[in-house]
């Protein structure tokens, strides 16, 4: 059985999640899904829109997660790594992680991942902070 663990914030889930999601199914048996917890959401990115526990409950109930585990706060991917023991990690098409170094990362630590990058979704509304923006520009009107 391949286990595959995807990660994000899933703040708004969107047609660009769902892409991500079937994207890191396809490749394996199991998907494993961390939800970044809100303190990370707050240090990496901005101040969530949906709490953490309403954005696991969400991820967990999609078609293509076979369990949603919530990050932990103390900024340590690596032992989230180490928990869920995945075959494979599957990056977001925008996530900052370079592949090739985290890979020799995860190597240096005992872990044998292979890392995969999934493909944008060519849409208009794919992101979070395309749909906040578009919100906005409505209420402008």
């Amino acid at each position: 059985m391949v286990t595959v663990m995807a990660s994000g914030v899933f703040d708004i889930i969107h047609t660009g999640h769902i892409s991500y999601l079937e994207q890191a199914k396809s490749v394996g048996d199991r998907l494993i899904v961390v939800v970044a917890c809100d303190d990370t959401v707050r240090k990496r990115k901005h101040e969530p829109i949906t709490p953490e526990n309403m954005r696991l409950r969400i991820v967990q109930a999609l078609k293509p997660v076979d369990e949603a585990i919530l990050g932990n706060n103390n900024g340590d991917f690596y032992s989230t790594v180490q928990s869920i023991k995945p075959d494979i990690i599957m990056l977001g098409y925008d996530q900052t992680f370079d592949e090739k170094e985290l890979e020799d990362s995860l190597k240096e630590r005992g872990m044998d991942i292979r890392i995969l990058r999934a493909s944008e979704l060519t849409a208009d509304l794919t992101g979070t902070r395309k749909i906040v923006q578009k919100i906005r520009e409505s209420m402008e009107e």
